[in-house]
């Protein structure tokens, strides 16, 4: 999503998206930080580096100017400004079965970002996903309680209220069923679906 759309939701969107400092305090003063923008190395040398998160339809002109608002690239210099590029993807909930499987040719299978998966670690997964349903025809795909399990699900469209309105996602933790009882920990919680996912992955590929 460009970064002008998210900025445009709210003074602090940016600070729960792309910005968000997890774990990061000032190495002197420990202070949290209220955002941080992080630079990935483009080439070996270390002389370039991309803004990570910062997607823009903005021009030039504008680039130049709200990107050296932020403290530290003043004087930047850009070599490169930003720009859309478009994900192309199949209507997966029309086309695949939960085992990204093509529905009615058993021997056509689809993965990663052109099923409508979203992520480096979500495509990765969904190839392991349909490599391992080629080696092992008998298997019907991950339950949903699984984070595999629930992103085929949406990918199929089995949770949609339209599968017309198919839209790409990465995985979430909404995707999951919820537990009977309000667990308001996050990280408790986050643990119950590990141990939950675990032991269903478990029995699915028979090592209990």
């Amino acid at each position: 999503m460009p970064i002008a759309e998210m900025a445009a939701r709210g003074i602090k969107t940016l600070t729960y998206g792309p910005f968000r400092p997890v774990g990061l305090r000032h190495p002197v003063t420990m202070q949290k930080y209220s955002a941080v923008l992080q630079l990935r190395k483009e080439n070996k040398e270390g002389t370039a580096y991309n803004l990570v998160g910062c997607q823009t339809k903005m021009k030039i002109g504008e680039q130049k100017r709200v990107f050296r608002l932020i403290p530290g690239l003043e004087n930047a210099e850009f070599l490169r400004y930003g720009s859309i590029h478009r994900n192309t993807y199949i209507h997966a909930p029309k086309y695949l079965n939960r085992k990204f499987q093509v529905v009615g040719d058993e021997n056509i299978y689809f993965a990663g970002q052109i099923t409508g998966v979203e992520g480096y670690v979500e495509s990765t997964a969904s190839g392991l996903l349909a490599a391992y349903s080629i080696v092992h025809p008998e298997f019907d795909g991950f339950s949903e309680v699984t984070a595999l399990g629930a992103l085929a699900r949406h990918v199929t469209g089995e949770v949609a209220e339209n599968k017309k309105d198919y839209v790409p996602s990465n995985f979430h933790f909404g995707m999951l069923p919820q537990f009977a009882e309000r667990i308001r920990d996050k990280k408790m919680k986050k643990a119950r679906y590990a141990e939950r996912a675990i032991t269903a992955i478990k029995q699915e590929l028979g090592l209990d």
